[in-house]
């Protein structure tokens, strides 16, 4: 593989994680990220397996240095191990030092052997509550024996696991500390997620109901155990604090209440190859349509760099009394977590 050519954004931050969505399908309907009746997107427009692995290639022959694949459900995907296998030779040579993965976990008793074969080290799970009837109305599909057997499989394949759990006021608001001390019987990090503004069928009221202020979840927490605030990163934008009593780690996603955008290293590209430079802002590039017309990567290549020059310094995200600031009308299963 060539060099890479550094991609750089105009704030002079260095791109080197790409999230990737391989599908807009999902076995659940997650209500903050899904309407419950989904018009899925037709075949054509998916991007196939064998495009995804070449527009992949290039974002790391660019030096993109950590690769997430998102969904929807990543794991619904026909034949996506042949996309991981693929991705797996990047891994081996060393162009590529990370392949992650998040996963709701309801097929992980199939992929978790399979998928640490590949060379996954680590998973992040999405998981906002550990009560099976809560469970069954956030999911509005249920499922929940069927997603702790996954995590079991996880557990037992040696992949390292995070939790993912959305802070929903007036839905988990009561489970965070369980959540993480059952994290910590576990061995398993956790991070706190900020609901956003996403999803046409959201109306304002809605979502500031929703809104939890994760500084009051760290308040919270904070009465309970110790929390003392480290430098960890994984290349996402989570800041960090370790548990003394139990040596965990709790993650705490903060779009609204703290923009983290100044250091934000990342793109997603869509299951349809649109290349969003902004998890909160409408502008996209159209990737699928260079990859398409064109088998040259020289193409693919400025089409990239062009893209990546597009990249605003931040989201327009806000929550206030009177509605919401910076709403996205697509969900998040479209531009993929």
């Amino acid at each position: 593989m060539q060099d890479p050519t550094p991609l750089i954004d105009p704030f002079a931050r260095a791109i080197t994680y790409l999230r990737v969505s391989v599908t807009d399908r999902c076995d659940f309907r997650c209500v903050y990220c899904m309407s419950e009746n989904m018009t899925f997107l037709p075949k054509a427009e998916l991007l196939s397996l064998e495009e995804l692995d070449r527009l992949c290639t290039r974002f790391i022959a660019n030096g993109v240095k950590k690769l997430r694949i998102t969904g929807g459900e990543p794991l619904v995907r026909k034949g996506i191990m042949t996309f991981f296998d693929g991705m797996s030779r990047h891994l081996a040579s060393g162009a590529l030092s990370e392949l992650t993965l998040t996963t709701n976990a309801s097929q992980l008793r199939r992929f978790a052997n399979p998928l640490a074969d590949a060379g996954l080290k680590r998973v992040n799970i999405s998981l906002d509550t550990l009560n099976e009837q809560k469970f069954k109305d956030i999911t509005r599909w249920g499922r929940f024996a069927q997603v702790m057997d996954g995590i079991d499989a996880a557990d037992e394949a040696g992949l390292k696991i995070k939790i993912n759990a959305v802070a929903l006021k007036g839905t988990n608001d009561d489970e965070a500390l369980h959540m993480v001390e059952w994290c910590g019987q576990r061995g398993f990090d956790i991070t706190f997620i900020e609901v956003m503004p996403m999803g046409e069928d959201m109306g304002d009221g809605m979502r500031l109901d929703q809104f939890w202020d994760l500084d009051d979840v760290r308040a919270h927490l904070g009465a309970h155990m110790t929390l003392t605030d480290i430098p960890h990163s994984t290349g996402g934008p989570a800041r960090y604090v370790r548990v003394e009593e139990t040596g965990q780690k709790i993650g705490f996603i903060t779009p609204l209440s703290h923009n983290f955008c100044e250091s934000c290293n990342r793109v997603r590209l869509t299951c349809t190859g649109q290349l969003f430079m902004c998890l909160g802002q409408e502008d996209e590039a159209d990737l699928r349509r260079v990859l398409r017309e064109s088998p040259d990567d020289a193409a693919l290549d400025a089409a990239i760099h062009a893209a990546i020059a597009r990249k605003p310094k931040g989201h327009d995200f806000d929550y206030s009394r009177q509605g919401v600031g910076g709403k996205m009308t697509r969900h998040m299963s479209h531009t993929g977590g």
